[in-house]
């Protein structure tokens, strides 16, 4: 039993306790970790938390830079931009406390976003254990944004930290963005940073903010879908839930998933919420100085296609501005061949693929073609190691002014000869090939508008495609399928991309 005099000492320290409360610790942003990369040659925003009216003092290297919390304890400096380093300095954050940020190199940082084939980890590969084991360098790291839906924009996210590569935290690396970064170092020679925020079945509207969302023209279309899903909740889990038995009984027994698929009973605090994929991983990172952007997402929109053009380039443009960066190079991944089973018109993707393309009318944009490379019955091809290395040939050789040609063979043009059509390429670096002569998934229309199969021979880096069944051909497409058999390249080995002449 407490005497009085103890008693009375246990009050007195709970009245010091409530009127001095410990004092709170400085909270840097997410990005701003042990093993962290920061990128060269720009300016360098580091921010964070801490008391309302602190005083806060950034040191790295020889720079320091001063500012004072506001009411909130928001606080945000810029360091001057460094040159690349492979030697590791402390960034250390002073207040009324002091953080220190170790082992910080100065080098490459690019974000890594969309869905599932970029999400999907290098322990996923049939191969892992041989791809991971091999790993070994610590001057690549990568950081990984946990998937984190919010409904507003969040201050602060939960992060695996900074991994240097090794063969135990390899695993746990995007497969895409590790082969983009493990080129990228190869070729340049400095420190590689990757973030990857991304997360499996995001739709487009997931990572847009809402008022760019609410600015597009097909915002009405999107709010009545939206509004629909969550008033009907739980009627659409019990249609998907019958329609999910009726597939499972269907694939047991060899026959075909019964069509169509009913929609998807994602609601509010899942990764096809509006906006907040971006609301929760995204937001949080702005405005950590980056290169670019990788993006590998589209899947989840086929079924809208209609709609991505102008949502695409968008999320670029919003991207851009709220990094203050508006020549931000994005660099995307145009979805590969995939006989999707949910697609009752079987036409579905290539529309999806126009419209990715559609992007490259912004500047400081590119896409890595995949069309050969995907596979036609699973929506996750295995083939990352090709997906990232095209996404790094893209950033060396346009971005960074490496030699070599980093797109295959682009559609310029298509002109009658005949019962025939020519088509012109750019980009054939050495000529046209064809891995299997003669060039497959062409087809010819005539003025009925009724595509039918044909056949080319290469003729002086052109394609000459013809079909006994158009005798007056005015449009020709070439991979203009979901899982087209598309073997047209040029010498340095990359992929045609899909194209048609017809603008129906």
């Amino acid at each position: 039993m407490q005497t009085p005099r103890f008693q009375f000492i246990g009050r007195l320290l709970g009245l010091l306790i409530t009127a001095c409360p410990l004092m709170a610790e400085i909270s840097p942003a997410p990005p701003f970790r042990d093993h962290a990369i920061l990128q060269r040659n720009l300016p360098l925003p580091v921010w964070g938390r801490a008391e309302p009216g602190e005083r806060i003092l950034v040191t790295f290297r020889d720079q320091q830079v001063g500012t004072t919390t506001d009411r909130d304890g928001r606080w945000i400096v810029c360091l001057e931009p460094l040159s690349a380093s492979l030697e590791p300095a402390d960034l250390v954050i002073a207040g009324n406390t002091t953080v220190t940020v170790r082992d910080v190199l100065v080098g490459e940082v690019w974000l890594a976003s969309g869905q599932s084939n970029m999400a999907r980890r290098i322990s996923s590969l049939p191969d892992a254990g041989t791809v991971a084991g091999t790993i070994r360098n610590d001057y690549i790291r990568h950081l990984n944004v946990e998937p984190t839906p919010a409904a507003a924009p969040a201050d602060t996210v939960t992060t695996s930290g900074w991994l240097p590569a090794s063969p135990v935290s390899a695993g746990e690396f995007s497969a895409v963005a590790w082969f983009f970064s493990a080129e990228l170092h190869r070729k340049l020679g400095v420190p590689v940073g990757i973030i990857n925020a991304s997360w499996g079945s995001t739709t487009i509207e997931a990572w847009t903010d809402a008022r760019t969302l609410r600015a597009n023209p097909a915002w009405p279309a999107i709010e009545t879908r939206w509004q629909h899903l969550v008033a009907n909740l739980p009627a659409i889990q019990a249609d998907y839930a019958a329609w999910e038995q009726r597939a499972k009984a269907a694939q047991s027994k060899g026959e075909k998933i019964p069509l169509p698929r009913p929609l998807l009973p994602f609601a509010s605090g899942t990764q096809q919420a509006l906006s907040e994929s971006f609301n929760g991983m995204i937001a949080p990172l702005q405005p950590y100085a980056l290169r670019g952007v990788i993006w590998y997402q589209g899947e989840s929109n086929v079924a809208r296609h209609a709609e991505y053009p102008d949502l695409f380039r968008d999320l670029i443009r919003a991207w851009r501005a709220q990094w203050g960066q508006d020549r931000l190079p994005f660099l995307f991944v145009q979805l590969p061949n995939y006989n999707d089973p949910y697609d009752v018109s079987g036409q579905a993707w290539p529309w999806l693929r126009e419209a990715q393309a559609r992007a490259l009318e912004l500047p400081d944009t590119a896409m890595a073609v995949t069309i050969d490379c995907g596979d036609p019955q699973d929506i996750h091809p295995q083939n990352k190691p090709i997906v990232g290395r095209r996404l790094a040939r893209l950033a060396t050789v346009k971005l960074y002014d490496l030699p070599g040609d980093w797109s295959g063979p682009q559609f310029v043009a298509a002109t009658r000869e005949g019962r025939a059509m020519r088509v012109t390429f750019d980009h054939v670096d050495t000529g046209l090939t064809a891995e299997r002569l003669p060039p497959q998934a062409l087809e010819l229309a005539g003025e009925d508008r009724q595509f039918h199969p044909a056949t080319a021979v290469i003729e002086r880096n052109t394609l000459l495609v013809s079909s006994p069944q158009v005798a007056a051909p005015v449009a020709v497409r070439y991979a203009w399928s979901n899982a087209p058999v598309a073997n047209l390249f040029n010498g340095a080995g990359l992929p045609a991309a899909p194209f048609r002449s017809d603008g129906w």
